[in-house]
């Protein structure tokens, strides 16, 4: 074996295979970089005491921004005749970004010629918005690209207006939408489709109470195409917007986010809404920021000013937080 063809690790889609000849006179070898996936990576061996073998990627931008989650088998394979095999238990979903994230201590001896045969049965990459991670192969690759075509063209059919067949009017100006996206998700907007309402009738849903910019921020969002600035701005309006129309998954999204910027100015306000949409966390962060953390006293006009209009219910229950603040001093 050449000097060349010594660190020359031969490929297959999911296969690599290092030919090893002789690694009695050196204590470590690094291979060239070999392609598998969307990814340069190397295998190395270090010998102290123990065979030390290590999987890793070739240190890129793409490796950093989007490092492998990988599954492999990787075995030690005699070139004897016997054609003896040491094999590592199956790595899953092992998220690789340096050459310390994997490593494979051998303890038994090799002489000899042998083979380092690593087989990939997965490499996955993290999902942009923190979702399930998704493989870059076949199976995996082509859900992500349809799931992600089949969005775009969801939103391009409300910014376009194609086909729509029932109009939103808003508090002050109407948009276009579909009968059938909207019912797939509310069942609020279903039940008034499925019954002899005038919504039916008319093709026409009345939301008076919504001016037309969150009208549409609301509807981006049913569409999978909302951005995330018009998502800030108008929370509160589409927090309101997922309660009477039961979607769970944007009430949810934006109890999260409200947890997230409490601060004096907003913090009353927040807590009202907490107790009219029953969000618990929120009631709590908020109470939080008021009670344990004093912040009631650098608000004490607005406070009083709260207090005159405040539920009676969140009256009391903000009191009892802060009498058992005060037992604990």
């Amino acid at each position: 074996m050449s000097d060349s063809s010594a660190y020359r690790v031969e490929t297959t889609s999911r296969l690599a295979q290092w030919r090893i000849d002789n690694l009695a006179s050196c204590t470590y070898r690094k291979s060239d970089p070999f392609k598998i996936g969307k990814w340069n990576w190397h295998l190395s061996l270090e010998k102290n005491r123990l065979l030390f073998v290590k999987l890793y990627p070739e240190i890129s931008n793409l490796t950093r921004d989007n490092p492998p989650i990988a599954s492999f088998i990787i075995r030690v394979v005699s070139s004897a005749g016997d054609r003896k095999a040491l094999t590592h238990p199956e790595i899953t979903n092992k998220r690789l970004k340096n050459n310390e994230d994997f490593v494979w201590a051998i303890e038994v001896p090799l002489t000899g010629k042998f083979i380092i045969d690593v087989e990939f049965l997965d490499l996955k990459i993290a999902s942009p918005d923190g979702g399930e991670s998704c493989s870059i192969w076949a199976d995996g690759f082509t859900r992500a690209r349809s799931n992600a075509t089949a969005l775009a063209s969801l939103g391009r059919m409300l910014t376009e207006s194609i086909h729509t067949d029932i109009i939103i009017n808003a508090s002050d100006g109407s948009i276009g939408a579909h009968r059938a996206v909207l019912a797939a998700r509310s069942p609020v907007f279903r039940s008034m489709f499925s019954h002899n309402l005038k919504e039916k009738e008319m093709s026409t849903i009345d939301i008076s109470d919504m001016s037309i910019e969150p009208c549409q921020a609301f509807l981006n969002y049913i569409y999978g195409n909302i951005q995330h600035e018009d998502f800030l701005t108008h929370r509160l309006a589409l927090l309101h917007a997922a309660d009477k129309y039961d979607i769970s998954d944007l009430k949810d999204a934006c109890h999260e986010s409200l947890l997230e910027d409490i601060d004096a100015k907003n913090v009353l306000e927040r807590l009202q809404n907490a107790s009219l949409y029953q969000l618990p966390k929120l009631k709590t962060g908020c109470m939080r920021y008021l009670v344990k953390f004093g912040k009631i006293f650098d608000i004490r006009d607005d406070f009083n000013a709260f207090l005159q209009c405040a539920d009676r219910d969140l009256i009391a229950e903000i009191f009892h937080e802060v009498l058992s603040a005060w037992k604990g001093f």
